[in-house]
């Protein structure tokens, strides 16, 4: 094989996503091919993703493409029907708590949310302590939840799930990396240099390379805000009973949900820098020093916590305005972007696969139109910032 019509680069759960749709499109009918130079995924984000999906956005479009996710795993991903996958989907919420300076922010991101049909709600203090009493109110001002549209599930299953419908439908998965792109001019991508040498040419080129898609643009030309970011996430049980637990939002930025019959939880550093692709030493001392005193000051009940294990990941994040590039660059058109989701890309791939399937199918977008987080916007200086960020 030296020459495919589709090559993605990066063959995590959105580039995977972007095969699957590619390969179940009727109007397609070309090949594709996925350049991933680790199957097992070890170290992929979607691997160490949380795996958390959410309708509390402050950006519209992201809520639609998180709506599609939910819809696509409570259908059962792509396997669907009599063959629905066991995607560990659990029905839940997301509790936003914030404190008075955050109130107005979280009033603002409702009234979004509400306007998109999200059935947000909104509680003040008192109420809050009814809902959830084991939720220390003291210095709070309000809190969001939803009644039910949101939740969690495992994530590396529906990464397997998506590669496995993409192959079964004919999509190559190659164990290679992306060495160069090879142009036509300045504003045409023909191929790639893989990293055994060979060359692949193509028609289109995905960039869906995560932490790794900023080098892949810059081989076309192309500039992205692109870079990796660390989350650690850590494991811990609790000797106290905390009933109805939902994914909650301390204004602290830590975070927690239940997790089987244990609880997993990550904090923000205090300098959020930017960090070597291949750097996965998990911060032990941000627990310590962050995410257990908040903990201990808002759940009572987690005085006697004992951590368990622990992980790191890596956000491909987008420093311009922590959203996701989509779809064509205005200067080199048959390059494709799918990267810099700031950590919301595994509950996002569904959607966004749908999306570029739809784009290279036929030449524009026929479902959720994803145009406002095109290139274009960072070329003219123009964000569209995304603020409900964990």
């Amino acid at each position: 094989m030296d020459r495919v019509d589709v090559l993605i680069a990066g063959g995590g759960a959105v580039g995977s996503a972007v095969a699957y749709f590619l390969a179940t499109q009727p109007a397609f009918g070309g090949t594709v091919a996925v350049v991933e130079p680790d199957p097992s995924y070890e170290f992929a984000a979607s691997a160490r993703s949380a795996s958390s999906i959410r309708q509390q956005f402050s950006t519209p479009l992201n809520i639609a493409l998180s709506a599609f996710g939910l819809e696509f795993l409570g259908l059962g991903g792509p396997a669907g029907g009599r063959d629905r996958a066991d995607l560990g989907l659990v029905d839940s919420t997301y509790l936003y708590l914030a404190s008075p300076a955050g109130l107005e922010t979280l009033t603002h991101n409702v009234d979004v949310q509400r306007r998109c049909g999200v059935k947000v709600q909104l509680h003040a203090p008192q109420a809050l302590a009814v809902r959830y009493p084991w939720i220390n109110t003291s210095d709070l001002a309000a809190a969001a939840d939803t009644a039910g549209g949101e939740g969690w599930f495992d994530g590396y299953a529906l990464l397997r799930a998506l590669r496995a419908a993409s192959v079964q439908r004919g999509v190559r998965y190659l164990r290679q990396g992306v060495e160069s792109v090879l142009m036509s001019g300045t504003e045409a991508v023909d191929g790639v240099r893989l990293s055994s040498g060979e060359t692949l040419r193509c028609r289109w080129l995905v960039n869906a390379a995560g932490t790794r898609a900023r080098s892949v643009a810059a081989h076309a030309g192309i500039e992205l805000p692109i870079y990796p970011r660390k989350r650690c996430v850590f494991v811990f049980s609790s000797a106290n009973a905390v009933s109805g637990c939902p994914l909650v939002i301390d204004p602290s930025g830590v975070w927690f949900r239940p997790e089987g019959d244990k609880f997993i939880c990550g904090a923000l550093p205090a300098v959020d820098s930017n960090v070597a692709p291949d750097d996965f030493d998990v911060e032990h001392r941000l627990f310590d020093e962050v995410a257990w005193p908040a903990l201990a000051h808002r759940v009572p009940a987690f005085d006697a916590l004992r951590v368990t294990s622990a992980w790191a990941g890596h956000y491909d994040y987008n420093i311009f305005d922590q959203n996701a590039f989509l779809g064509p660059c205005e200067t080199v058109p048959n390059l494709i972007l799918a990267c810099g989701f700031s950590g919301h890309g595994l509950q996002q791939a569904p959607a966004v696969g749908r999306a570029l399937a739809e784009y290279i199918a036929f030449g524009e977008y026929r479902t959720i139109d994803v145009r406002p987080l095109s290139y274009s916007r960072y070329l003219r200086g123009q964000p569209l910032r995304e603020y409900n960020i964990i």
